[in-house]
């Protein structure tokens, strides 16, 4: 385990969900965080802004935009390791507006690899996506499954997993690529399924979802953190991919009946058609072989579903004004 006492660390991704957590995790085991947020003008620090007083008094902010290589170098300099998180994720979003992941997902990461390299950085984690997968070949799915960009999201992070490889095959930048299958918890948006169940589950009789036969691999954020984590910190992990999942798969409509449940039932699903992806571009599948994870690091999930979900429920029913059900944000 590293001793990440003083260790001069930049998160890019970090007013994001998982950032924002991994960012609080790394104040508390001492690092010294370099937080880099997208430049907006209303000198908005996104999800950085709900952390505690005390976490946020260790950071060192800094806004900007990595598809500009002048700024991204000198973000990086003075840095030991990056974790890289910053992405555009929504995949409706992604049909709309490909340049946009390209730039961002492709260009962004390819400048930072190149500030890494040009500064020595000693560790760079890149979170890439079990999307690049697409819809599983065979189950449970292991580092060595083909990908398959199924959604221009999907190919644009399989562009930037093959940067990162490239630069550490050509240059021999320290990088590890860490696959998260999909990870949910407290401050996720509701973009994504589980807050868009909840947020609706608690202001309506009525939830509508998309398709509710494709499975997903849910794993809770603290231990996807915890995962990322423990990769940055094991030297035999330089050059891998790791996947970091439970093992485990639920349809979308199990997941949504599950949250019922907690919720004391009473609510109906309702099929939206407008929220149905492209059906060659659905991803029917996605059930994580976390073998490799477990065998090297010793990592697994430690939140149960109904646990988490519960933090998740309590996380939304207390921040209501950030969640907007009525509106159905791509």
């Amino acid at each position: 385990m590293m001793n990440w006492k003083n260790k001069r660390v930049l998160v890019t991704g970090a007013g994001g969900f998982i950032g924002s957590h991994l960012v609080e995790r790394l104040v508390e085991l001492g690092a010294r965080v370099r937080a880099v947020v997208r430049y907006n003008s209303r000198n908005d620090w996104g999800l950085l802004e709900l952390l505690p007083p005390a976490i946020l008094a260790g950071l060192d902010i800094r806004s900007g935009d990595l598809v500009d290589p002048f700024w991204t170098l000198q973000v990086v300099e003075g840095c030991d390791l990056i974790f890289h998180l910053a992405a555009l994720i929504a995949i409706p979003y992604s049909y709309i507006a490909p340049q946009q992941f390209v730039a961002v997902n492709c260009t962004g990461t390819l400048n930072l690899l190149e500030a890494a390299r040009r500064t020595g950085v000693a560790r760079f984690i890149h979170t890439s996506t079990s999307e690049v997968y697409g819809t599983a070949r065979y189950t449970p799915i292991d580092e060595q499954h083909p990908l398959q960009g199924q959604s221009p999201y999907a190919a644009s992070k399989i562009g930037a997993d093959k940067l990162v490889e490239s630069y550490y095959l050509s240059f021999g930048v320290p990088a590890v690529i860490v696959r998260p299958f999909n990870t949910y918890g407290p401050r996720q948006s509701a973009r994504a399924v589980i807050p868009t169940i909840i947020s609706q589950a608690l202001d309506s009789e009525a939830i509508r979802l998309g398709s509710l036969t494709p499975r997903r691999d849910l794993t809770f954020v603290q231990d996807t953190v915890a995962g990322m984590i423990n990769i940055a910190g094991h030297p035999a992990t330089t050059g891998e991919v790791i996947n970091l999942g439970t093992g485990t798969a639920l349809s979308i409509s199990e997941v949504a009946d599950r949250v019922i449940g907690l919720l004391g039932g009473g609510k109906r699903v309702v099929h939206d058609e407008a929220r149905v992806r492209p059906p060659a571009s659905e991803v029917m599948e996605l059930l994580c072989d976390n073998r490799k994870a477990r065998d090297l690091l010793g990592w697994q999930p430690q939140v149960s579903l109904e646990q988490g979900l519960q933090e998740t429920i309590r996380f939304i029913r207390d921040h209501r004004e950030r969640y907007k059900p009525e509106r159905y944000n791509i």
